[in-house]
């Protein structure tokens, strides 16, 4: 099998263009004009070497397209249709091929579900199985708009969590640089100019200065070797279960990020959980796609404890509170959903709350961070220079004694 660029005339006059998988470029044209199109024109794809980091498909491109397909096919357009044009219209390359290939997968008579589950790393459980349930139940359109919705919002907490982190992340770095450079620059010009007043005897703290700056320059492979170990070590720490596990429990429990994180966490359970069961995924279906798209071990395992709890003929809120992975609160306002009878409902309530939570916790982290790290820089390289000039501050005095 290859792939084949073609180009055609439907019979309206209109001029279609794409990429079809065949044996041979007859299997290509024949197939062209079974679909009444005039073939113009047919080649073979020249070969495309493509370097990608994960998916190479953004949650945003994912989000446009879902929200486009919904428009389209709420419009009346056919299946097969909506895609060819999306295909063809999306700037990212890789996510216009992987459309076709489901446009190509549908047409030789797959559902649209079976065709998106082949590419496991652009389309998740979570897409897949709502769209097998707006299938089944003839609302795909509806299921479509319920699911770009919920990616527009997903984007929206990462996004949240990310401009939380990059400040003092950046404020971090900018320390580590700065002092790095006084360490090497700085200090061992204070040091020659101290030699050369004489061998007096220097201030406990810029001698201990001068020491670091030495053993900084002279032995700089430890310091780097440790930040390497830290860095590349705790990476392959956290692909171990028990590693991630260890991980993300701590996390949940730092002051400040840990309350921060476990809304995130409350925020995407509950709207994931409502979004699946309004289109009609069963429960225990539902509580295992959560469980994967948790983003934290402490939480799926919490979820999938709860699942199976509810699995024997339990309720919901009871296995939910025996995790402690979610507030009392939302236990029990999950537990008045099942009573009524309005889960979705309620689900959907509580993550437009928490979502608001996250807003102003991650601004009040922000606002928190801010001080506390700028502090500490001025603390350190505050501390650094004052030890470098306090044989200046004793000259002084002793020329005024």
């Amino acid at each position: 099998m290859a792939k084949f660029n073609w180009e055609a005339t439907t019979r309206n006059g209109e001029r279609r263009r794409g990429v079809i998988e065949a044996a041979d470029a007859t299997a290509v044209e024949n197939r062209l004009r079974n679909e009444g199109m005039t073939v113009t024109r047919v080649r073979r794809a020249a070969r495309e070497i493509n370097i990608t980091f994960g998916s190479g498909v953004s949650p945003k491109d994912l989000q446009i397209f879902t929200r486009q397909l919904a428009t389209m096919i709420d419009a009346g357009l056919p299946l097969v249709q909506c895609l060819d044009i999306l295909a063809t219209q999306t700037p990212n390359r890789v996510f216009g091929k992987t459309l076709a290939q489901v446009k190509n997968s549908v047409e030789q008579g797959a559902t649209f579900s079976e065709s998106l589950r082949r590419h496991p790393k652009i389309f998740d459980d979570l897409f897949v199985n709502l769209v097998a349930a707006g299938e089944v139940g003839g609302i795909l359109d509806a299921i479509l708009e319920r699911l770009a919705t919920y990616i527009e919002k997903a984007v929206k907490l990462k996004a949240q969590l990310k401009s939380a982190l990059v400040y003092p992340v950046g404020i971090l770095v900018v320390a580590i640089g700065v002092i790095a450079v006084m360490l090497v620059k700085v200090i061992p010009t204070f040091e020659k100019m101290y030699s050369d007043f004489g061998n007096a005897e220097l201030p406990a703290a810029t001698q201990f200065v001068i020491n670091i700056s030495h053993g900084f320059t002279e032995r700089w492979y430890i310091p780097v070797g440790l930040l390497a170990l830290i860095f590349f070590g705790g990476g392959a720490l956290r692909r171990t279960e028990k590693g991630k596990l260890t991980f993300d429990a701590v996390m949940l429990r730092i002051p400040v990020i840990g309350p921060t994180l476990r809304k995130i966490v409350v925020a995407r359970f509950t709207r994931t959980l409502g979004t699946l069961l309004a289109a009609g995924v069963p429960i225990l279906d539902a509580l295992d796609i959560c469980a994967r798209t948790a983003g934290n071990t402490v939480v799926t395992r919490g979820i999938l404890r709860a699942r199976e709890k509810i699995s024997e003929g339990h309720d919901m809120a009871g296995p939910l509170t025996e995790s402690r992975v979610f507030p009392p609160m939302v236990v029990q306002m999950i537990g008045v959903g099942e009573q009524t009878g309005a889960m979705e409902t309620m689900l959907q309530k509580i993550a437009d709350f928490y979502e608001e939570e996250v807003d102003s916790a991650v601004s009040a982290m922000t606002s928190l961070i801010e001080p506390i790290m700028m502090a500490f820089l001025g603390v350190v390289v505050g501390g650094l220079i004052i030890a470098m000039y306090l044989p200046i501050f004793k000259l002084a005095g002793n020329i005024n004694g």
